[in-house]
Order: structure tokens, then sequence, then C-alpha cells
């Protein structure tokens, strides 16, 4: 029983300590911390929202480079498509040459001009209601 008796008291001694290093803290000294630990903790969520901002900024600027970069790189492929059809192309011209021989003077083939006769629109016309006369395209009577 003197054990019991000895940690009670123990209890007692160390709980009435605690109240008398809780009164020897003014009031003023608490009031002053907590406006010190209110004004980090205003300071720690001003430095989030603002560095969360900026994250946003700069992924919405990674994000048009990105897009710009893409539209850049479908151009490319185009081009490089395109340069690849000129190429082959060009080259199938360049063998081609080989196959055909180059002409001389003796072996083109002169063909006379003939001379083209020019109708009137008149003389065109007239034959054309003529010759439908003549079809009984234009009926005469009933």
């Amino acid at each position: 029983m003197h054990l019991y008796e000895k940690q009670s008291n123990l209890k007692k001694k160390v709980s009435y300590e605690i109240k008398k290093n809780s009164e020897k803290i003014p009031i003023i000294n608490i009031k002053f911390i907590n406006q010190i630990l209110d004004s980090i903790n205003i300071s720690l969520l001003v430095l989030i929202f603002s560095l969360f901002f900026l994250s946003f900024d700069s992924q919405r600027k990674w994000s048009n480079t990105y897009k710009t970069l893409s539209k850049t790189r479908a151009i490319n492929n185009n081009l490089v498509d395109y340069i690849s059809k000129i190429e082959e192309f060009y080259i199938s011209e360049l063998e081609s040459l080989d196959i055909y021989r180059k002409t001389k003077p003796q072996d083109l083939i002169y063909l006379d001009k003939i001379a083209e006769e020019k109708e009137s629109l008149f003389k065109k016309n007239l034959s054309s209601f003529i010759k439908g006369f003549s079809d009984s395209q234009y009926q005469r009577g009933y």
C-alpha cells in the first residue's frame, strides 16, 4: 500500500508544478506567440497559393508549346513525304533519259502545214438549215 500512496503523491506534485509553470507565463506572451504563429501560417498559405497559380501558368505555357511542337512535327512529316515523292519522280526521270535516244535533224519528219479553211458563221448556219429541210427535220405544214 505504501507504493500506491507514493505514486498518487507524485502525480499531485507533477500536476501542481505544471499549474505553477503555466501561471508563470503571462497572458501577453501567449498572445504574442499566437500572433507569431498566425503570421507564419498566413505567410505559408500565401506562399502555397502563389506557387499553385505559378504552376498553373507554367502548365498552360507548356501545353501551348507542346501543341505548337505537335503541329510542327506533323508539317515536317508531310514535307518529308513530299520530298521523297519528288526525289522518286526525278530519279525515275533521270533513269528514263538513258532509255531514249537523242534525236538528230535527219530523224525528224516534217509535215506540210495544211491550210485551214475558215468558214463564216452565216454559211455554216445556212448549210445546217438546208440540211435540216432535206432531212425533214424542219417539217412544212402539218
